[in-house]
């Protein structure tokens, strides 16, 4: 009998003999009537893909080893284990690791048994099980002990390998990992699910010209026989396995400690480290924030920031050991812009507010993400604002809010919290719905409740649920608590408690944002004194039979009139309702500073007295409220709700608007419609804003919205081939070309610049040459930029296949590239065509799933306004129709072709006709 043959019938007698509290509990079979079968064709004892709850992690006992020489590492690990109920297997998670030993040891660290133990692998599940022919008892202290190793990963999750370019040319190799959403168990086997928190020792080996990191700091380093060293980092606080993080390089740091005695390092590639010295200020500035703002310490005594060359994401907030591609983390002041910085600073804010928004409270599952992931995005904001005003954050929010609101108001959208099971279905939950719209949410909410109580709220439920797991609820409930406790002490309160306490449920309010998808519109229709307002769904793409009156939400409406400076409040809990003003205003202006997220729509006569109050005198409202009037009527236009002359009317008066925020939503809408219908619109543009063109400096001088604008307006003027502009950029990229790329060109303008440089033969190539030896990324990032906006298709053709390729255009730029391709109307069917012919490969670099592949299906579709196209995209899905159908996104992509051709059948002949006055 062979050695399988022994093994199965050795655990098919144990599991027909045994009691069934010897089985998994959760279980809805034997091992026997289990149709899920092990590589070794032995039926697996888990059918579900949620691990069994019966067995708890309490401390992993972590030794790694990577080689980076043959990109293979080894390790071992020794996981303490709390068993709840009596039962023979271990079940836990492992992806692509070959299992080389496996036993459970005694409380006293004794091995239980003589051999080694079986081990099944289920991939489909990315599981393993262990069999223990003693039964692992109830309330007893075990160890599992497991060998084991694998390949550094190709791409960009579990243990990965990365590279670098010195300045002499040489290619150094680092190890890295990325571990969320599922990929701790590519890096060693273990419970991986955020509620299985645990604490971790970790011990790296290394060879003396490189250093390792992890979580904790170094407790001591041992030099080995073999000239290898083992460092060993202090045992971490208990946290999810997604957290863990360990690197091995040749990095250099700049460090600093905070006012609390915190540790923080930047780390970078050695000839890069002069670029890490704004992060490093920025990090204490805001560290030194948080702990403020939440009234928490931060809990470890390091901080660490490493800028890893190969990243697919922005950054990963792995506790005390942030990670960060390197345009989120440095900063070079002779060539990255405004923007540059703001994106820096805003990355690092985001990380460093998971550290106690996830890391210290952590999600219970990952349908609630958006309590990680949306508070990190709005505490981005809270916390540059507070610490950096001179950038102007606060200018972002609304782009924050706009694009949430595009995905929100397609069908194809979902509710904030909503059911996942698997990692593809995981990992689509990193979107804009979870960052974005949660962000938006908790803006609307802190407004409604103030900052103060909003504060006190979040702390509350950080404090309670510390070093714990929460459910959506629990946040709510945090501040209920809150509320409660405030304005029964504090008269100064007692209307806004009129206003929340007395006739609204907080909890069941927030309920109708969270757990239902879409934004509601709300109707105003003025009579006399009288506001009549109603609610249902917004839609851009609406069918007959979509059920837009069976949602409902708690909407806390903020309005002001003509007559009234200060804000008034109104919670819209009913479907319709009635609002009766105190006397006869001229206008009524709802969503206060767009405070709130949902869409306005006013009736024919509001809509025609805002737009003659934005012609007279546009400062009557605020920069905010003008931004949001603009995108309002568009959203509305695109939903068949207003028509798009009385859009275009709206904005006629951005001849005098001064702020970059309306000015730049207005101008974004005028350069769409000139995409569409084939650059006819172009003199009116130029025509119309050539003034405020004119007034643009070709420097770096103002404030943070003054340069943003320059950026923007000068990028546009180019782009449309105003003759001014284009001299202007060419006079600058000789210039710069002379001097071989020396002199220092104007950082917000650059791109602009090399995109003028990049559409005759020479200009490209010198770019292309340019790109593969700068040494900094926020500079090559303009370069790619200007290639990519090359009206020659073969031109982009080879920057794709660059990509593809991976060495001179780095992988983890490609979903990018592949996006600014497809926005180049020179690149719109090639960028397709080319993510046809190269899904397999694409699906395999990136993951299903995957932020890049979700860039790439958008991004190459957007454009797309015909119904043949539309029949084209389906085709494809329907090609690969064992992946795409697992994926929401490819809904989004078929529904924004067919809102773009019901736009066009709507509204084309509109705005030829509406262009043609104006022309005339």
């Amino acid at each position: 009998m062979s050695s399988s043959s022994v093994v199965y019938l050795l655990l098919t007698l144990i599991s027909l003999t045994l009691p069934s509290t010897c089985l998994p509990s959760e279980s809805s079979s034997t091992a026997t009537e289990n149709t899920h079968v092990a590589t070794n064709g032995l039926p697996f004892p888990w059918s579900k893909l949620r691990l069994p709850n019966y067995i708890i992690p309490v401390h992993y006992h972590l030794l790694i080893h990577p080689n980076l020489t043959t990109l293979r590492f080894n390790g071992s690990v020794k996981i303490e284990i709390d068993v709840k109920n009596n039962t023979n297997w271990v079940v836990l998670h492992s992806k692509n690791l070959e299992i080389t030993a496996a036993t459970v040891l005694d409380e006293s660290e004794a091995n239980l048994f003589d051999k080694a133990l079986p081990v099944l692998d289920y991939p489909p599940h990315e599981q393993i099980a262990i069999f223990s022919p003693t039964i692992l008892t109830s309330g007893e202290k075990y160890f599992l002990y497991l060998e084991f190793s694998a390949s550094l990963n190709d791409g960009f999750f579990g243990f990965y390998k990365s590279s670098y370019k010195t300045t002499e040319g040489q290619t150094r190799v680092l190890a890295s990992t990325h571990f969320e959403p599922t990929s701790a168990r590519m890096a060693f086997p273990c419970f991986d699910e955020p509620n299985f928190k645990a604490n971790y020792s970790v011990r790296i080996r290394r060879g003396p010209s490189h250093i390792a990191l992890s979580n904790m700091p170094i407790e001591h380093t041992v030099e080995l026989d073999n000239g290898l060293f083992e460092d060993r980092f202090e045992a971490s606080v208990q946290m999810s396995t997604y957290l863990v993080a360990f690197i091995v390089c040749d990095f250099k740091s700049v460090s600093k400690r905070t006012v609390t005695g915190i540790d923080v390092s930047i780390y970078a590639v050695p000839h890069k480290w002069h670029q890490t010295h704004y992060a490093l200020e920025a990090a204490v500035k805001l560290l030194e924030f948080y702990e403020t703002y939440f009234n928490i310490y931060y809990p470890l005594p390091k901080l660490d920031l490493i800028a890893i060359p190969d990243f697919q994401s922005g950054a990963m907030e792995n506790w005390g050991l942030t990670t960060y591609r390197e345009t989120s983390l440095l900063y070079d002041p002779d060539v990255s812009s405004t923007s540059d910085k703001l994106w820096v600073t805003m990355v690092i804010g985001h990380e460093l507010a998971h550290q106690w928004f996830g890391n210290l409270v952590t999600m219970e599952w990952w349908n609630d993400i958006w309590l990680n992931e949306g508070f990190a995005r709005y505490m981005e904001f809270v916390s540059v604002e507070a610490t950096y005003p001179q950038l102007k954050v606060e200018d972002y929010l609304l782009d924050t809010c706009f694009a949430a609101i595009g995905r929100d108001s397609l069908n194809s959208s979902r509710a904030i919290s909503c059911s996942v099971e698997n990692p593809t279905q995981i990992k689509e939950m990193f979107d804009t719905v979870s960052y974005d719209k949660g962000a938006c949410i908790l803006h609307m909410l802190r407004h409604f409740l103030t900052d103060d109580v909003f504060q006190s709220g979040i702390v509350r439920y950080l404090r309670k649920f510390k070093y714990r797991n929460a459910k959506n609820e629990d946040l709510w409930d945090s501040l209920v608590n809150v509320i409660t406790l405030t304005f029964s002490y504090c008269w100064e309160y007692v209307t806004a408690y009129r206003f929340v306490g007395e006739h609204i449920d907080l909890k069941k309010m927030m309920c109708t944002w969270t757990l239902q998808k879409g934004i509601p519109l709300v109707t105003v229709k003025r009579q006399g004194t009288k506001l009549y307002i109603e609610q249902e769904r917004f839609l851009k793409t609406v069918q007959p039979s979509d059920p837009l009156w069976q949602y409902l939400w708690h909407i806390p409406l903020t309005y002001k009139t003509s007559h009234s400076n200060n804000e008034m409040r109104h919670i819209l809990q009913i479907k319709s309702d009635v609002l009766v003003l105190d006397e006869d205003v001229d206008w009524v202006k709802f969503n206060t500073d767009m405070n709130g997220y949902y869409i306005i729509h006013y009736d024919a006569e509001g809509w025609n007295v805002l737009i003659e109050l934005l012609k007279v005198n546009h400062s009557a409202v605020s920069f905010k409220d003008r931004a949001n009037l603009i995108h309002n009527a568009f959203q509305l236009v695109t939903a068949g709700r207003l028509t798009l002359d009385q859009a275009l009317d709206l904005i006629t008066y951005l001849k005098s608007e001064t702020h970059n925020v309306p000015l730049l939503q207005g101008l974004g809408y005028l350069e769409s419609f000139y995409k569409m219908i084939e650059k006819r619109n172009i003199t009116y543009i130029l025509q119309y804003f050539r003034d405020v063109i004119d007034k643009q400096t070709w420097s770096n001088e103002g404030t943070v919205s003054d340069r943003r604008l320059r950026s923007e307006l000068l990028s546009l003027a180019c782009d449309l081939g105003y003759t001014p502009c284009l001299e202007k950029a060419k006079h600058f990229y000789q210039t710069w070309v002379t001097s071989n790329g020396t002199i220092s060109l104007p950082s917000d303008v650059t791109e602009t610049i090399y995109m003028v440089g990049a559409q005759d033969e020479n200009g490209w190539q010198y770019l292309l040459e340019k790109y593969g030896v700068s040494m900094s990324e926020a500079e090559k990032c303009k370069f790619l930029a200007a290639l990519a906006s090359s009206k020659d298709s073969s031109k982009l053709l080879r920057l794709l296949e660059l990509g593809m390729e991976g060495s001179v255009i780095r992988t983890q730029d490609l979903s990018t590239l592949i996006y600014t391709v497809a926005r180049n109307p020179a690149g719109h069917f090639l960028a397709w065509n080319f993510v046809k012919k190269n899904w397999n490969k694409l699906v395999e670099k990136f993951q299903l799933g995957s932020f890049s592949m979700r860039n790439i299906i958008i991004g190459t579709t957007a454009q797309f306004s015909s119904k043949e196209e539309l029949a084209n995209i389906k085709d494809f899905f329907d090609s690969v129709k064992d992946q795409s159908s697992q994926l929401r996104v490819t809904q989004v992509a078929v529904e924004n072709v067919e809102k773009n051709i019901l736009w066009l059948e709507r509204n084309l002949e509109t705005l030829r006709m509406w262009l043609q006055q104006r022309l005339n």
